[in-house]
């Protein structure tokens, strides 16, 4: 999940809320929308590259 911040950039959080904490985990904080989207699918792939 990709979320526009105050500052002008782009924070991806995790889907799913950690039950720790209540909130979603922070994945990294990028520049422009594209470069998150791009690490968005590179975790994807990890997740799920067995």
């Amino acid at each position: 999940m990709i979320r526009k911040l105050p500052s002008g950039g782009y924070r991806l959080y995790s889907r799913k809320k950690n039950p720790k904490t209540g909130k979603r985990r922070n994945l990294g904080t990028f520049k422009s929308r594209a470069a998150a989207e791009r690490h968005e699918r590179a975790v994807q792939y990890y997740k799920h590259a067995g």
